[in-house]
């Protein structure tokens, strides 16, 4: 673990952060596993968790993902029969 720490406090002083864990990596990962399309049953077992539920508290993506969720239901139209 203190490679990655080092690593990680590297990064922080580069780019002018205040904090990083470890634990950041974690939920960075996983969101760009959910930003990809990757459904949250996978994304929990790569990350090694035993429960979705676990994994959906790493969700950063917010209302932006719900829209586009929404927008991806089609469905059709037909009018008035008659």
């Amino acid at each position: 673990m203190r490679g990655w720490r080092s690593i990680g406090e590297h990064r922080k002083y580069k780019r002018g952060l205040r904090e990083f864990s470890p634990h950041d990596l974690r939920r960075a990962y996983i969101s760009v596993l959910l930003d990809r399309g990757v459904d949250l049953a996978t994304a929990a077992d790569l990350a090694g968790h035993a429960s979705p539920n676990t994994t959906k508290r790493y969700d950063r993506r917010g209302e932006r993902a719900r829209h586009a969720a929404a927008e991806a239901i089609v469905v059709p139209y037909v009018g008035p029969r008659g």
